[in-house]
């Protein structure tokens, strides 16, 4: 937590600040807010990503650089997506191969905004893409998780893609998508909780940190994706769902824990996907940091003052039992660094 708070959060505000400069000056009006926007209203994203810099002590830099680059694409896409006024699903698409290109150092990026009414950024968007595979080409050990990073990421874009068309349209396009990946899992999955973990880029970082530490083997590739995927990203997303739940009500917008039959049920699965991900850390290598990602998870999230105001505070509650007090510590420390404004 030392090296989270004193060494990753500043390395973090030197990167957002260098990508705020260019964002400035993004040519394209319209493109410039949503860039500003992204950086400004999203730096939790990149704080909380930067938590798997705490993990390796060689490389850190470079793997920040990665992380920032990597989340301020993704949520610069998202406000694209999400913010402009534009439901066009070519376009989306076209957007995010900036985000898989960004992990293969060795692709060109190309022209993102050829399906976008909004083109002129200044070369924001292939900086940032050059910048990440700049960082992710000087790790030790890049090349053996780079397949599984670009798998991750490629449904981490089609849920961005699918989620963000037509209303009319999004729920059939997603379980088209998803429902045949169900069957898959030994477990029963419904189709917006793999939804939601296909929307968390925890993965993606965790096997960054990987190839940063080197040393390892594909088994731990494998335990790496396996237990970010669907289970401790799927906690990431459902969290972040389950506090915006009257926000997102009141925006008209897409909420995955919305489709449980009620809050006790809610309740229940969100326990399982923490019993699951807690599970599944200890098999990774050096648990005790994975488990500490996922007790950050249910600090930083239910420390959010959205949870008291929606009267989600029981479920809140037991859900802080279950990650036992390593996740009660974190929980008050996370409520003290909210109220000095760090997050």
């Amino acid at each position: 937590m030392g090296r989270f708070l004193l060494q990753a959060f500043p390395a973090v505000a030197r990167e957002l600040k260098g990508w705020r400069q260019l964002a400035v000056a993004c040519p394209d009006p319209r493109l410039r807010q949503m860039a500003l926007a992204s950086i400004g209203g999203k730096t939790f994203h990149c704080q909380g990503g930067s938590v798997f810099s705490a993990w390796t002590g060689a490389h850190r830099r470079e793997l920040v650089q990665a992380i920032v680059a990597l989340q301020t694409i993704s949520d610069y896409l998202d406000n694209l997506c999400d913010r402009a006024g534009v439901q066009d699903e070519a376009g989306f698409r076209r957007l995010h191969q900036a985000f898989l290109d960004a992990l293969r150092p060795e692709v060109p990026p190309g022209d993102y905004y050829d399906r976008y009414p909004y083109r002129d950024d200044g070369g924001y968007l292939e900086r940032l893409v050059r910048t990440c595979q700049r960082a992710l080409a000087a790790l030790p050990a890049y090349p053996p998780v780079m397949e599984e990073a670009g798998r991750l990421a490629a449904l981490y874009c089609n849920l961005q893609v699918y989620k963000h068309i037509d209303w009319s349209l999004r729920e059939k396009c997603l379980t088209g998508w998803l429902n045949p990946l169900l069957a898959g899992f030994p477990e029963r999955l419904y189709w917006w909780e793999l939804a939601a973990a296909t929307g968390s880029t925890l993965g993606i970082f965790a096997l960054f940190a990987l190839a940063a530490r080197g040393g390892f083997g594909a088994t731990d590739v494998h335990r790496i994706t396996g237990a970010y995927f669907p289970w401790i990203g799927g906690l990431h997303i459902l969290l972040d769902y389950f506090i915006d739940q009257q926000e997102d009500r009141q925006g008209g917008d897409l909420n995955f824990v919305s489709y449980y039959r009620d809050g006790e049920q809610a309740a229940g699965r969100l326990g399982l996907f923490l019993s699951r991900s807690l599970e599944l850390s200890a098999g990774l290598p050096d648990p005790y940091f994975h488990r500490t990602v996922v007790q950050g998870l249910l600090a930083m999230y239910l420390s959010d003052p959205k949870v008291a105001a929606q009267g989600l505070g029981e479920t809140g509650r037991l859900l802080l039992q279950g990650g036992d007090r390593g996740a009660r510590g974190l929980f008050r420390l996370c409520a003290c660094l909210r109220r000095a404004g760090v997050v």
